[in-house]
């Protein structure tokens, strides 16, 4: 029996025939969430609890079991827990700034949202201040008279039946 070969070329991706398979990128983002996942646990008392368990565990292990059953024992200060303590703070300490940062990022952008915002409003409460002034100015009859409200309210009245009138005109004419 003859061997077939098969007739895929050596550039097209493996997979199921037709589709193509994207290998799965790895987020940008995904080491600092891991980051700040790290640093919340390290700063909860269950971690501090769990630390504390270890350690004295490990110590009355290699205190009080057989010299043949201690793997890290006394006589040496207890050499190996250091050097996995050690190793422990080395990797927490970059990850927790680097946790720190991200949140600084953070909130570098919600001050300026904020800011952003407090402008806006500040513009918007101006603007409004202009159009009182303007209302009032347009209300006066230019006269030293002070607008009452009762006059005021006539004003808008008026104002308002003109609008009416004018939207129901053209109500009728679109029909």
């Amino acid at each position: 029996m003859a061997r077939q070969t098969s007739k895929v070329a050596l550039d097209a991706p493996r997979g199921r025939s037709g589709v193509l398979q994207r290998t799965p990128q790895p987020s940008k983002d995904r080491f600092g969430r891991f980051s700040e996942a790290f640093a919340r646990g390290m700063g909860t008392s269950g971690f501090l609890i769990g630390m504390t368990i270890f350690v004295l565990l490990w110590l009355s292990w290699n205190i009080w079991m057989p010299p043949a059953l201690q793997f890290d024992p006394a006589a040496t200060n207890f050499t190996l827990l250091t050097l996995i303590l050690s190793l422990q703070a080395s990797y927490a300490a970059p990850l927790i700034l680097l946790a720190q940062n991200r949140q600084d990022d953070r909130d570098r952008v919600q001050i300026e949202q904020d800011r952003q915002r407090a402008e806006r409003n500040l513009a918007d409460t101006e603007y409004l201040a202009r159009e009182v002034v303007a209302l009032r100015m347009a209300v006066t009859d230019f006269s030293d008279e002070v607008v009452t409200r009762d006059v005021l309210r006539a004003e808008l009245r008026s104002l308002l039946d003109k609008l009416e009138l004018r939207s129901d005109a053209e109500d009728g004419a679109a029909k």
